[in-house]
This record gives structure tokens, sequence and C-alpha cells, in this order.
């Protein structure tokens, strides 16, 4: 519980540190080392004050002067006289006006009325015409009009004179015109002073005559004066003050204590922002590890990164805006919502302060959680993987896999936006942009419409047979219309679903197979061992004779050797498939491997009736082969033959260079029995052309062999054409 109090008073450091950062960088440059008169305020109040010291209070110009500097231009004279049209329209136009009236008077029999109006007219047509005949009369009438403006204008001088002594009451000069020598002063400049300017002949005070606030005045829409052909400045010498007394003045110089109490109010905020940083450093690594071990019990742990990302951002927001108002809160809300009401600025600043202190913890503590869930740059790509952008991205770029159906979802999508808008645009214009917009709408949005039905409908379709053939119902293709990607992805459905088919086919078989292998291991197995039992029983008795006893010894050898091949036999298939066993490889000449091996089963088959065919090549032909298990491979083929073989037919063995350099041996034969199997079967392992399983044997022969054959890297193939029965192996020669 104290380590979590610390934590919070450290937080609580860190936001008046950051705050006291933010105030120094706002106004840092105003108030370090600086005095009112140094701020940028008074600088500007000085150039208020003097700007308009001269032509409101020592450098006053007088009427007539300003009057005698009025020059008009020949330009000023041609707009004057056609300021409302040629001659022909302002005499037309002044006809017009008093024509009805004229009527009316006549109307009414007013003949004193009707004899003034057209004096009036002709009077006016007659200034007219003088204004069009005589440049003299209008620069009269001109200068007449700029005289009451320049009239006006020291009016407004004069009283505005009394608001300036008024206003600036608090400074006292005194001030000589260096060409009448004429001397003007206010106040007392002797008095201690707080500020001082003085004024000399090098550095002279410049003093304009005519004031900036009543520049206006000078200007009409008919007339203007040119206030530079009046605008001069003349020099003076002297002293500006401000007297201490004047500041102290209570409603005097409000900035100036302003800025003092500002002055005093933020180096209090920076002194304790040093202090809290050091707090702030000395509990760094306690705050980080109290806001990880809440983070893990937090909500924020599940939102994703990007939109955590936002959040920080929209919370620094409303913390740098809560920073900018209790800114403002010291520098100004204090001066012109509290004065004398210290109370309720107190309140108001703590309610902000708090304010502040509670969105700038969420935002660190947000800030701190961040960092911890992004410090490792693969968290960062984790995080950046599974966030909303990406996922868009990863969609967006999903969309241009196949860009016919990015052309056409952005052609569907710009036509309803298109068709959208313009259709409520031309319900708000209405006319021909209406009837245009109707027109679009049924030549091309209809079509567009139906074609997007029409391809929704397809896919409603398609996303049915995918039903179907998920739920195992696969003897149904799924319909191909057109060329349209919607089409392309239904032939790619029917292609996976002929492929499902023939997985399920192969399963079903290797599941028959499996069975086959376990009966078949179980048969062959069970037939010895049972001889075994048997016959080891029938020793048992006492009564039998020795001619029997020998007997039954003999078979009982013969059954147990039986046992022991199948037994061998079936681990070194097993091995073999396995990979287990290492080869050792030579170079074998097969020729003579192979004639040697087929030469041990000649009187074999001779004794089964079979007629021996060979054909060898004169020249060796040489492989990398293991030897023994070669010579294991070519006797498994020869013995396959004396069981399976018909009696009385020929047995064709052959080897050969094929033209691609392999060496080929074939040994062909006329099976005994008929192969109503799988050929391919045959390599399985208990699998027996003698279905029956009257003959003898293992029914791995053929398995080994072909074990033997993939251990080479080899290739190992059986043909069977009705009873003609063919193995082929093809391995590299050297």
């Amino acid at each position: 519980m104290i380590k979590k109090w610390r934590s919070l008073f450290v937080l609580m450091c860190l936001i008046w540190t950051i705050f006291g950062i933010f105030t120094f960088w706002h106004v840092g440059y105003q108030y370090i080392g600086k005095s009112y008169f140094d701020s940028e305020n008074f600088q500007h109040e000085i150039d208020n004050f003097t700007a308009e010291l001269g032509p409101l209070v020592i450098n006053v110009p007088k009427a007539e002067d300003l009057k005698n500097k009025i020059e008009i231009t020949q330009t000023e004279i041609e707009d004057h006289r056609n300021y409302y049209g040629t001659l022909g329209q302002q005499i037309d136009n002044i006809k017009a006006q008093y024509e009805q009236r004229i009527q009316e008077a006549i109307d009414a029999n007013a003949t004193e009325l009707k004899t003034k109006l057209e004096t009036e007219r002709d009077n006016k047509i007659k200034d007219i015409t003088a204004n069009f005949e005589d440049d003299e009369h209008v620069r009269k009438k001109i200068l007449a009009e700029k005289e009451v403006l320049i009239d006006k204008y020291i009016k407004d001088v004069q009283s505005e004179a009394k608001n300036f002594e008024k206003n600036f009451d608090y400074w006292s000069y005194e001030l000589k015109n260096t060409e009448t020598g004429k001397t003007y002063r206010a106040g007392d400049v002797t008095e201690s002073s707080v500020y001082k300017i003085k004024y000399t002949e090098r550095n002279p005070l410049y003093a304009g005559n005519i004031s900036n606030n009543f520049r206006d005045t000078f200007y009409r829409t008919e007339t203007y004066v040119n206030v530079d052909d009046l605008y001069e400045t003349t020099e003076y010498t002297g002293v500006l003050t401000i007297s201490k007394k004047a500041v102290q003045t209570l409603g005097v110089m409000q900035d100036y204590s302003r800025f003092h109490r500002n002055q005093y109010t933020f180096f209090l905020v920076w002194l304790t922002s040093i202090v809290t940083a050091f707090f702030v450093w000395r509990g760094r690594k306690g705050l980080l590890q109290t806001v990880k071990d809440m983070k893990e019990k937090e909500i924020l742990t599940k939102v994703k990164f990007d939109f955590q990302v936002v959040l920080v951002l929209i919370t620094g927001f409303i913390y740098l805006i809560a920073s900018q108002v209790v800114f403002e809160s010291i520098e100004y809300t204090y001066e012109y919502n509290y004065q004398h009401n210290y109370v309720r600025y107190i309140l108001d600043l703590a309610f902000k302060l708090g304010v502040l202190f509670v969105i700038g913890s969420a935002f660190f503590v947000q800030l701190i959680w961040l960092y911890t869930r992004v410090d490792t740059l693969k968290k960062l790509e984790e995080n950046v993987k599974s966030s909303y952008l990406w996922s868009l991205g990863d969609s967006m770029t999903d969309l241009f896999i196949n860009r016919s159906i990015a052309l056409h979802s952005i052609v569907m999508l710009a036509a309803a936006f298109f068709g959208g808008g313009s259709l409520v645009a031309s319900m708000l214009r209405g006319g021909a942009f209406q009837v245009l917009v109707l027109g679009l709408c049924t030549f091309v949005g209809v079509p567009a419409l139906i074609v997007f039905l029409s391809r929704m409908g397809y896919l409603n379709r398609i996303m049915k047979d995918t039903k179907d053939m998920a739920e195992g119902r696969l003897n149904r293709d799924v319909k191909v219309k057109g060329k349209s990607p919607l089409a392309g992805h239904a032939e790619n459905l029917n292609h996976l679903r002929e492929g499902v088919r023939t997985s399920m086919h192969q399963q079903a078989k290797s599941e028959r197979l499996k069975t086959e292998l376990i009966t078949n291991v179980s048969h062959d197995l069970r037939t010895p061992l049972t001889s075994i039992i048997t016959y080891t029983d029938l020793l048992k008795n006492p009564t039998i004779t020795d001619e029997e006893r020998q007997q039954y010894i003999h078979i009982l050898d013969k059954k147990s050797e039986r046992l022991k091949v199948l037994i061998e036999d079936l681990f070194e298939v097993s091995k073999m498939a396995s990979g287990n066993i290492e080869l050792q490889r030579s170079r074998v000449d097969l020729t003579q491997l192979i004639q040697q091996a087929v030469g041990e089963h000649k009187e074999d088959l001779s004794q089964s009736r079979l007629d021996l065919r060979m054909t060898m090549p004169h020249d060796p032909i040489y492989a990398y082969v293991d030897g023994q298990k070669w010579w294991r491979l070519i006797d498994n083929l020869i013995v396959n033959v004396l069981k399976y073989a018909l009696e009385g037919t020929r047995v064709y063995v052959t080897l050969k260079r094929t033209a691609d350099g392999d060496a080929e041996f074939t040994v062909k034969n006329v099976a005994k029995y008929e192969i109503s199997e799988d050929a391919d079967e045959l390599f399985e392992r208990f699998k027996r052309a003698d279905a029956s399983r009257h003959t003898e044997g293992s029914g791995l022969g053929l398995a080994i062999a072909q074990s033997i054959v993939d251990l080479h890297g080899a290739r190992m193939t059986i043909d069977v054409d009705g009873d003609l029965f063919k193995v082929t192996v093809r391995i590299s020669a050297v």
C-alpha cells in the first residue's frame, strides 16, 4: 500500500515537472532576468504613447496648415467628373429623378412646387454641365469636400487628446521642439522614477502630426485626402519618465503589477518543478514497476496496439489543453475575472489543477503502459502485426490478390456512390440535370445492379455447393458459369472435389490393405504355429512309436524353420521400410551377378517344368549397388517365379542398357493363378497372387524387393496383361 502511495506521489511530481517545463517554454524568456520595462507589453505601450503624443498633444497641426497642403490632381478632377457616368448619362439620370415628381405636382395643380422642382433640376444640370466644361469648378468642389474632412479630423483629435492625457497620466515628460524651442511639460520629471528615456540631438524623438488612429477620417467614397501629403515629423529632445509614486498609485500601471505577480508565480512554479524533478528521478523505477503491476490487471492489455496509441494521443491532446488552461489562469484570468476576489480565484485555480493532475495521470500511465508493451523491437513488431490497421492493410492487400475481383469491387462501389450522390443532387437541383441523372441511372445503374445481384446469386450457389462438399456430398459438380473470377473459383472447387474423392478412395484402399495385412499376418503366423503346438502335444504321448516320433520331429523342424523365415522376413522388410539399413555400395557387374543368382535356381526351375530363357549383354553393365542386397532382390524375383509361374511355360530373364544409360532387368512369366488384384497392391506386405494362400512363402518377397529398390534410388514396376506377369527394375548404370 505504501509503495502505491509513493508511486502516486512520484506521478504527481512528474506531472508538475512537465507543467513547469511547459510554462518555461511558453514564457520563460519573458520573465527570466527581465523587468516589466523589458517586456513586450511595455515596449508596445511606449510605441503607442510616443506615436500618439505628437499628433494629439505636442505636435497637433492647425486646420489651416493642413488645408494649405491639399493638392488636387487632374486625375482626381477626371474621377470626380465621371464618377456617375458621362455628361449625357448624368443629365438623363437627373431628369429621370425629377420627372415623376414634377408630373405629380402638375396633376395636383401645385404650381409653386412644380417651379421649385424644375429650378432644382435645372441647377443640377447646370452644375453637371459646368463640371465637364470647367476644371476649376471641379477643383473648388473637391477642395471644399477635403476641407470638411480636415475639419472633422481636427475635431476628433481635440476630443481624443483629453482621453489620451487621462489614460497616460502616469507618464511625465519635458520635451523641447528643436526648431521652435518651445517646451512641453507634463508631471514632474525630477521625481524618483522607475523608468526614464532621454532624447538628445543625436537620438531625438520624432513626433508626427497625423494620428494613426484617425487616418480613416481622411477617406470617403467620393473624396479622399492623401495623408502622405499632410504628414510631417518634428524632432524633440528631453525626457520621458514614469515615477515610483505613479506606479504605487492604485489603478495605475495594472500591467506592471500583473507582470510582477506573474513573475513571482512562475518563479515559484519553476523552482518547485526542479524539486519535483528530483523526486521523479529518485522514484522512476518504482513508478514503472507499479504501473507494470497494474497493467496486468487492466483491460488495456486486451486493447489492440493502434487503438491504444490513438487513446494515448487523445489523452495527451486533452492533457496539453488542460496545461494551457492552467497556464492562462495564472497568466491572465485573475486580472480580468477575479480582481479583489482571491478566494474565488484560488478555488477556480485549484479545480483546474485537479483536472490537470487527473488527466495527466491518465496520460502518463497509458504512456508507460504503451512503452512496456513495445519496449523491444520484437514486441513492437508483434503488436504492429496484431493491430487493426495491419489487419486492414492485409485485407486491402488480399483484395488485390485477384485483380479482376478488386476491379469489380471498386467499380461497384464507385457506381453505388455516384448513383446515390447523383440521385440526391438531382432531387435538390431538378430540371435538365435530374433528367440526365435518371437517364444514367436507367442505362448504367440498373444494368450494374442486375449484374451485381446476378453475381451475388451465383456466389450464394457456390457457397451452398461448398457447404454440401464440406458435409461429404461429393457426387455433384459446382456449376461453372461464364469466365468471371467466381467461375474460376467454382472450377477450382471442382478440382478440389475430385482431389477429395481420390483421397477418400486412397484412404479406403489403405484401410482395406491394412485390414488384409493384419489378417494375412495372423494367418501366416498361425498356420506354422498351430502345427508346432499340435505335433508338440503328440510327442507328449508315450505310446507313439519311434518312427512316428521321428516323423513328428521332422515336421516340427520344418514348421519352425518356416516360422523363423517368416519372422526374419517381416523384421527385414520393416527395417528396410524405416530406413535403418546402411548400404555397402560398390561397383558391381550386374551381368555376372544376375547370371550367378539365377544359376542357383536352374535345377529348381527344371523340377518345376519351367523353361528359362536368359538374354544377357556381351559387355558387362556396372552399377553402384550393395551386392548382397541386390542378390536378395534377384533371388526374391526368381523365387516368386517358382511359386506362381504355370508349369510347362517359359520364363524370360533379360538385362540390357537403355537409351537413357540405365540398366534394365526384366523377369516375365505366365501366372498359374488368375491375378485379379491391382498389380501395385502386390508390393504390399503379405500380399499374394494366390488369394487362397495355399502356396508356401511369407508374402513378403516383392515387398522386400521393393524396399531394396527404394533404398538404392532405383525403380521397380509390375505389369499384368492377362496371365502374363512382368517385373521391371531400372537403375542408373556406370
